[in-house]
């Protein structure tokens, strides 16, 4: 099982976010100095990789000079061997930053020191980081065309060039250790491209987990958005209409201006209480919320706040009365309810609204009437009412009709499945609130003629 590296309900950036199977969103540690970039090195000779080069050096040195003992007939390691020995590390310590010169130089410094006669050793290992190094980085051509000259070039000394160069005496080489050194090289070459494949396959695997992020960013911003949107203009709405009210009698009828201010009052309250419990899921992400989220048991609040703003409003429920609506679908039915009474107040000449509330089998139905007609009233705001509701039944795999009515009026209806509604969760719920969002987005400047949302 992958350890929880979650810190306030934010996954590690090396964690696989509780995924099994897969390639892992991260590299191991021995391979993450060739996955990062030049702007995760740091500068000059201080981001170069001396403990690995240091450490490579010793080796070749030290192992080149065991070599020596079991090959007599080879040449003494001398001053200019041990010069060739320290070059090969000496320019990987740039194999990070040019990989094409390095590999090329280190294939150099072999051949090089094999033309020499000095003994076969650890020597290979330079060219072999090198070219692992090339291939990692992307110039698969450049380390392909360097061990092949370092192989034709062995080939060269080794059946033709040896009768002119050190150790004297020496016979040609055999095709065995030529065939030897092919194999060696092509395991290099293979195993560079795998780890090349796997380095995509971390950066893909990184894309795609930048992108999940985003998109869950995107869709919470999204749906703190809605919750704002629909409590601050049902609430503002009733604050608006009772302030014309109690500007209006406020010299002729003390007392009706005086029940105006405790209703404003008491919604300003309940609004304020509302916001901040949206304020506090931000402020503490992955902490449980203080209070239940509101559902249709509080539908008659909504009544109350309605018949306080002027709207006389009629309820009925139908269907299975006993049925539990899961919390998801509850929360948006009563937040597209109050959405549908808010533009009833703010923009219909009707001061009555019929709300129907259907449980089915098949899921929740929603209807929302009003006599009309529309006041043509500009409420000020941005006209998100009806896009936000569409969101919020397209999450739970809904949908919102709403247009005029053939008599005059208006009508509001949303069908919410509720096993979609237990059940949708993650991607599917994000792709359905994006779809509806943009046909939201479409649809809505030619609908309703003034009907749209507040704010």
């Amino acid at each position: 099982m992958p350890r929880d590296h979650t810190r306030r309900g934010r996954p590690h950036p090396h964690s696989t976010g509780g995924r099994t199977g897969g390639p892992p969103f991260a590299p191991p540690r021995w391979a993450r100095h060739w996955d990062a970039g030049p702007a995760q090195r740091r500068p000059g000779i201080a981001g170069l990789p001396w403990a690995s080069t240091l450490a490579l050096a010793a080796f070749v040195l030290v192992g080149s000079r065991l070599a020596e003992g079991g090959q007599p007939a080879r040449e003494s390691l001398d001053g200019f061997g041990r010069l060739l020995l320290l070059l090969g590390p000496a320019v990987l310590l740039w194999r990070h930053r040019v990989p094409v010169p390095v590999v090329f130089g280190a294939a150099a410094s072999v051949l090089v020191y094999l033309g020499a006669g000095y003994a076969y050793g650890p020597v290979f290992l330079t060219v072999a980081l090198a070219s692992f190094t090339a291939v990692v980085k992307g110039h698969r051509v450049a380390a392909w065309s360097a061990l092949g000259a370092l192989w034709g070039g062995h080939l060269l000394i080794g059946h033709w060039l040896y009768r002119w160069l050190p150790p004297a005496g020496d016979g040609p080489t055999s095709w065995g250790s030529e065939a030897a050194m092919a194999a060696w090289m092509a395991a290099i070459l293979a195993a560079s491209e795998l780890l090349r494949a796997k380095r995509q396959q971390w950066a893909h695997a990184r894309g795609e987990r930048a992108a999940a992020e985003k998109r869950r960013a995107d869709e919470e911003r999204l749906r703190m958005a809605r919750e704002l949107h629909d409590v601050l203009a049902h609430s503002i709405s009733v604050i608006n209409v009772q302030a014309s009210m109690g500007l209006a009698l406020l010299d002729t009828d003390p007392e009706q201006a005086r029940t105006a201010l405790t209703t404003i009052k008491a919604a300003s309250k309940e609004a304020l209480g509302e916001v901040r419990q949206v304020l506090d899921t931000l402020r503490t992400p992955g902490d449980a919320p203080r209070a239940p989220a509101p559902g249709l048991d509080r539908l008659p609040e909504l009544v109350e706040q309605a018949a306080a703003a002027g709207l006389t409003v009629r309820t009925q429920s139908a269907g299975e009365a006993r049925r539990r609506i899961p919390p998801g679908a509850d929360l948006a039915a009563f937040r597209i309810v109050q959405e549908a009474l808010t533009n009833v107040v703010r923009h219909s000449g009707s001061r009555t609204a019929e709300v129907l509330v259907t449980l089915a089998p098949g899921g929740l139905r929603l209807r929302i009437d009003d006599a009309g007609p529309a006041t043509g009233g500009d409420a000020g705001g941005s006209g998100n009412g009806l896009a936000g509701m569409r969101e919020r039944a397209a999450a739970l795999g809904g949908t919102i009709e709403a247009g005029p009515r053939p008599d005059g009026g208006f009508r509001v209806e949303a069908d919410i499945p509720l096993a979609a509604a237990g059940g949708v969760t993650g991607n599917a719920a994000g792709e359905a609130t994006r779809r509806a969002a943009g046909e939201a987005t479409r649809r809505a400047a030619g609908e309703a003629t003034g009907k749209e949302g507040t704010l």
